[in-house]
């Protein structure tokens, strides 16, 4: 049924044509020849003239100050920790009065039915209503795109509201120079107001495609992560493979190089399942948070590299006493900016050795506290009191 669903949905909105050029792209992947459903709707790219803004209609804000907000998303997913962090500070939004509605945008046809009881079990606390954006967007006061490949039904919507764009990373930097890069860029020159996950984003926006933006800090989720009593006897690699910004085959180079140094210590992946790579290894795919931080709780290090903005990984270690081995790069000395974390070459013996390093530190109880104080009261609420001053500020000028 679901199935059925997802094909007469494709023909209503796209025809039966493009029902067969879907087909047939997915054959050829299937295949392994190249080539690769683009992500975006075509049609929503060609109807956006990025350099026409229409003009801002922002409508009354009742007495009560009560605001309705739009944002517009592709399906959440359990896991998804740039999901996670919207809804964080949608949670914050409406635990003061204020009404957020999601739009989904997603290319394969699911119905809002389909996806929905998925997203409530995700994030059971979200109050709002959930629809689908190809069905046209209600009136609101702000709209936020949350992803570039959201900015564009964002920008071609008709409804009233003010265009903020929730960028959680540089994501032109997710492909090669070329159509999908050019695509992405785009969307920081449609007008919108950018609200950044560090300062980094906010300054690359603002210098290098004149959008304004404000940007609010990492927080921390204290009641998750948190300093334990275990016996620490490893160290942990966040592995995505299927994400090319988190570096995975850098990871496990260094992992190994690492483990032929310190045979007796355990290595702890998560993240994805990956496979056996030695009897050191042990592979826990998708945790829970709380099986994450007793993973933490054991590990003197952890790695966690990013090729783009830095990650929600290394301020989840520090809370559990775990010191991040990252790559060293300018936005992630910028975002992170504490002491505890150990930059690194991104090549594989550098990022070995500062993982060598730190299982080798004299009492480490001591660094452990020392990490877990330097993140305390870095809640999630001072980036949701950020953005609700950010739109009392733009949606009264």
């Amino acid at each position: 049924m679901r199935r059925l669903r997802q094909v007469t949905k494709i023909v209503r909105e796209q025809g039966a044509k493009q029902l067969g050029v879907r087909l047939l792209t997915a054959a050829t992947r299937r295949l392994g020849a190249e080539g690769e459903e683009l992500p975006v709707r075509l049609e929503d790219v060609r109807k956006a003239d990025v350099e026409n803004h229409r003009p801002v209609v922002i409508p009354p804000i009742p007495d009560t100050g009560r605001l309705t907000i739009n944002w517009v998303t592709t399906p959440p997913s359990k896991g998804s920790g740039g999901h996670t962090t919207m809804f964080r500070l949608i949670r914050h939004l409406e635990s003061l009065g204020h009404e957020c509605r999601l739009y989904l945008y997603e290319t394969f046809g699911n119905a809002v039915a389909d996806l929905e009881p998925g997203i409530r079990e995700a994030f059971p606390f979200f109050k709002g209503s959930i629809h689908d954006v190809t069905d046209g967007m209600a009136d609101a006061h702000a709209v936020f795109a949350t992803a570039w490949i959201t900015a564009y039904p964002a920008f071609n919507d008709p409804c009233a509201g003010k265009r903020f764009y929730l960028v959680q990373d540089y994501e032109p930097w997710f492909y090669p120079s070329g159509g999908l890069h050019a695509l992405a860029e785009n969307t920081y020159r449609m007008g919108m107001h950018g609200f950044t996950a560090g300062r980094f984003l906010a300054d690359k926006v603002r210098d290098e495609h004149g959008m304004p933006a404000d940007h609010f800090d990492f927080g921390c989720d204290a009641d998750r992560y948190k300093l334990g009593d275990e016996k620490r006897d490893g160290i942990v690699f966040y592995a995505r493979r299927k994400a090319p910004r988190r570096a995975f085959e850098l990871g496990v180079l260094a992992l190994e190089v690492f483990a032929e140094k310190h045979p007796d210590i355990k290595i702890h992946v998560y993240g994805e399942k990956i496979g056996q790579l030695g009897p050191q290894f042990h592979d826990h795919g998708l945790v829970t948070p709380d099986d994450l931080n007793a993973i933490y709780n054991r590990c003197f290090a952890g790695l966690s590299l990013s090729m783009t903005n830095v990650s929600l990984v290394p301020h989840e270690m520090l809370a559990a006493g775990c010191i991040p081995v990252v790559n060293d790069a300018h936005f992630n000395r910028v975002v992170l900016d504490n002491d505890h974390v150990r930059y690194a070459a991104p090549t594989p013996h550098s990022l070995a050795r500062a993982l060598s390093e730190v299982v080798t530190t004299p009492d480490f109880d001591a660094t452990a506290r020392a990490a877990a104080s330097s993140v305390e009261g870095r809640s999630w609420d001072a980036a949701g009191h950020e953005l609700e001053k950010v739109l009392r500020r733009e949606l009264s000028t």
